[in-house]
């Protein structure tokens, strides 16, 4: 017989595994004691029965009444739409200033990209709860969720974000099944493809279905996004309970497993050549002016950075716009996500009802696979701006606030000194 490798979750949070002498892999374990769930050896302390949970009433919107979304942008004529618009410096601030009606900056430009086929647009009407992730240049394939109870498989739509190169890839080497009105389907997710993608980036792209999951799927009342990569292990609506409505929470993401200032983390980004090193530092730099402290314990969130690859929403007004603001910052600046998100939660204050819940519940809700190859970009390891210039790495759809000229004067000012405290770093 086979031995299962063993998960064990250390105080630290840290899932560690023990050897397989087999060479091979199986999925975690998965059993209940006392009601508690336990996945990958780590505690989660969801509810027994999916069946049994209570969907309680929406919460209802109280700062932010009414939000609204830019769709065209003043430009010249010979210029192209952008998908994320062409957010000035003055816009940028006035977006952070909480009104009962605000209007916004939120990709979807008119004519940019982004476009969904008709029979998926008629599908996704009638998709309140939704799990959703993404495949974009092919890096993925999907994979199954497990342990899925009849009534969430009823209650949930289950779609998977793709644009056309993926799809490609998905129908050379998947099956993948054609509903009678002209949906594809692997498994239980439906596929839902967008075409022209808005960004040159890969990495661009693959952020529209996961920030702005509100916009793509307008009717949906909750969200749980997973990035390509993860394999879903508990029931969503055992998710939704625990993670929002037990505690009266409209958003949940898990705190990093390493990293709890933004610069730490983009010390690490820099030093692992995730994005051209002077492009993070410029985006750094204006945080710090901006007023973007370190991370102290003190503070009121466990972490200024969350672990990205998961996103469980209520879609509120104020969760809405969180995601707009944070994706506008991601369309400003670098595809750097985990880098922005802190940033606009210092913005917004205690407007977001957020729950930062330990790395290792993270763990125990997923499966990480790995991608079935890894991605490169030559703006990665540039390491001065001259080199971005001359060498025409510029991207030309995206963060383009790191090429327009800042309200201020940035020259004196000095990152804070980063402590490394982890082999990622």
């Amino acid at each position: 017989m086979f031995r299962v490798r063993a998960a064990l979750c250390k105080n630290d949070s840290k899932v560690l595994y023990t050897a397989d002498p087999t060479g091979l892999s199986s999925k975690p374990l998965h059993r209940k004691i006392r009601g508690v769930q336990f996945y990958n050896g780590c505690s989660i302390p969801v509810a027994d029965d999916p069946d049994a949970v209570v969907i309680p009433k929406r919460t209802p919107n109280a700062i932010v009444k009414k939000l609204s979304y830019l769709t065209v942008d003043k430009r010249d004529k010979e210029s192209p739409p952008l998908f994320g618009g062409r957010q000035n410096w003055k816009q940028r601030e006035e977006s952070f200033k909480l009104n009962a009606t605000m209007r916004v900056h939120c990709g979807f430009m008119k004519n940019s990209g982004a476009d969904m086929d008709d029979v998926d647009m008629e599908y996704i009407q009638k998709c309140k709860f939704v799990v959703a992730s993404g495949i974009f240049d092919g890096y993925d394939i999907p994979h199954q969720p497990s342990n899925i109870s009849l009534r969430s498989q009823k209650l949930f739509c289950f779609l998977m974000v793709v644009d056309d190169v993926s799809l490609d890839f998905i129908e050379k080497n998947i099956t993948v099944r054609v509903d009678n009105a002209g949906g594809k389907w692997v498994g239980i997710w439906r596929l839902v493809t967008l075409h022209h993608p808005p960004f040159d980036e890969p990495r661009r792209n693959g952020k529209v279905p996961k920030i702005l999951t509100h916009r793509l799927f307008p009717r949906a009342w909750y969200s749980i996004w997973i990035d390509g990569k993860m394999e879903l292990m508990v029931d969503p609506l055992l998710i939704l309970e625990r993670y929002l409505w037990r505690g009266k929470y409209t958003f949940a993401v898990a705190v990093h497993k390493h990293h709890r200032s933004i610069y730490e983390e983009g010390d690490a980004i820099k030093r692992r050549k995730r994005y051209a090193r002077p492009l993070v530092d410029l985006q750094m730099k204006i945080y710090y002016h901006e007023g973007m402290e370190p991370w102290e314990a003190n503070k009121r969130m466990p972490s200024d950075v969350p672990e990205g690859a998961v996103l469980i929403r209520e879609h509120t007004t104020i969760a809405d716009l969180f995601s707009c603001l944070w994706f506008n910052e991601v369309n400003l600046f670098t595809p750097r996500d985990q880098l922005s998100f802190g940033y606009v939660l210092h913005r917004l204050g205690d407007a977001l009802k957020l729950f930062m819940f330990p790395n290792c519940e993270y763990n125990s809700l997923f499966v990480l696979h790995r991608h079935t190859r890894e991605h490169s970009s030559k703006v990665e390891w540039a390491k001065t701006i001259d080199e971005i210039v001359k060498k025409g790495l510029k991207e030309s759809r995206g963060g383009l606030g790191l090429w327009t000229p800042y309200p201020a004067d940035l020259s004196s000012v000095e990152l804070p000194a980063v402590k490394r405290t982890s082999q990622a770093s």
